[in-house]
């Protein structure tokens, strides 16, 4: 869809007017309730910024999607496993926290009332003595007011997925890592005119997700690119993690370069799946704190830092889960690095030392900057595996 920005008017705008309204991020008193107007903007704004999404001010395809959902509140229906059209909403994702909050395994708060999250809930009705139907009707919302967190002390999230990845082992072979590189097709992503040149972000990312395929695979992993170099049309986000999440992939990782009207803004960010309330993709946010640091050691880029998305690419996908901003294509400075092919080296060896990290235990991971991955790939020629 086109996104709907200031100055538009429409029954649609009407409508992104009513949800905010009944968010309170709009003030009931003001233009015509067909306007997208600054205050609409702002509201949008305050939207965005609260739910972890790209903070544009306007409303997109992903936008859209998160206001239909914000019509929901906890309680206000009753919530199902519906087949084969789940439902969602951001009561479901409420739902979902207060039971990670008290222990219970629905996977990610992604929002969808989906088999895990029945489970959970007729766990839950089991142990205080309800139809453990699934189903979260006003018995089971009662049932929930009364009773507080289950587990204190401790994410219990937290231990569950850091004790997935300690089970798995430490060697990196057999692992399946799934890369994305962005855009692509009838989205060039970022484009930059430099002299006679015209650098693409969706070209550039495809370089380096083929450098990154190739260092994994030397390693031993199992790797899959979500597009090739040309594809025919852009793979909408939600594709791609449903691409990620049928591979079974114990990693996903999407590249991209971000960009911006000031030519001074620079450095790399990465990203990975959190709520403004705390929750969080624990292995996640580890990961993106290791690709984060290893690219700042190597590389020299800026440090943007990690931050916390609800992104679809990242709150579908039940692996963890990064997006990487590798530099600012819209930067001179950014941008010198990045067409550079052995720049891009450093970059892919940073995350694949980061990914390497990641499944080593607390008690023997190494300096920021220490790993030598071609250890890694000397390892498998040797066909021994490091244990």
């Amino acid at each position: 869809m086109r996104p709907i920005r200031p100055g538009d008017r429409g029954p649609a705008v009407t409508e992104i007017r009513t949800i905010l309204l009944s968010l309170e991020l709009l003030p009931a008193a003001g233009t015509h309730a067909d306007e997208f107007d600054l205050d609409t903007e702002r509201a949008v704004r305050a939207f965005q910024q609260s739910r972890g999404l790209s903070v544009d001010g306007r409303v997109g395809a992903e936008t859209w999607r998160a206001l239909d959902a914000a019509r929901w509140r906890l309680g206000a229906r009753t919530l199902y496993h519906a087949v084969p059209e789940p439902l969602t909403g951001e009561d479901v994702r409420s739902l979902q926290e207060r039971l990670l909050e008290m222990g219970y395994d629905v996977g990610r708060a992604d929002s969808i009332y989906g088999i895990r999250t029945a489970r959970a809930v007729a766990q839950f009705q089991r142990e205080v003595g309800l139809t453990p139907d699934g189903s979260c009707g006003p018995h089971t919302m009662n049932a929930l007011r009364r009773i507080g967190r289950k587990v204190v002390g401790g994410r219990p999230q937290w231990l569950r997925e850091s004790d997935a990845i300690r089970q798995s082992g430490p060697a990196l072979v057999g692992k399946t890592v799934v890369i994305d590189p962005g855009h692509g097709g009838t989205d060039p992503g970022m484009v930059v005119p430099d002299g006679s040149l015209r650098w693409t972000e969706a070209d550039l990312v495809h370089d380096l997700a083929s450098r990154l395929e190739g260092r994994l695979a030397a390693s031993g992993v199992r790797v899959q690119l979500t597009r090739g170099p040309s594809p025919d049309r852009c793979l909408p986000d939600t594709d791609r993690a449903l691409l990620a999440n049928s591979l079974g992939a114990d990693v996903f990782i999407s590249l991209h370069l971000d960009g911006h009207a000031n030519p001074d803004a620079e450095g790399v960010a990465t990203y990975h799946y959190g709520t403004d309330n705390g929750v969080t993709s624990a292995t996640g946010e580890r990961l993106a704190g290791l690709v984060q640091r290893e690219i700042v050691a190597r590389t020299g880029l800026r440090d943007c830092r990690t931050h916390a998305k609800t992104w679809e690419l990242l709150r579908l996908t039940r692996m963890p889960a990064v997006r990487v901003e590798v530099g600012y294509l819209t930067s001179p400075t950014d941008r010198a690095h990045l067409v550079d092919p052995r720049f891009r080296d450093r970059v892919v060896e940073a995350i694949v030392a980061a990914v390497q990290r990641m499944y080593y235990p607390i008690e023997r991971d190494v300096p920021t900057g220490s790993l030598d991955v071609s250890e890694l790939r000397a390892v498998v020629a040797a066909g021994t595996v490091i244990d």
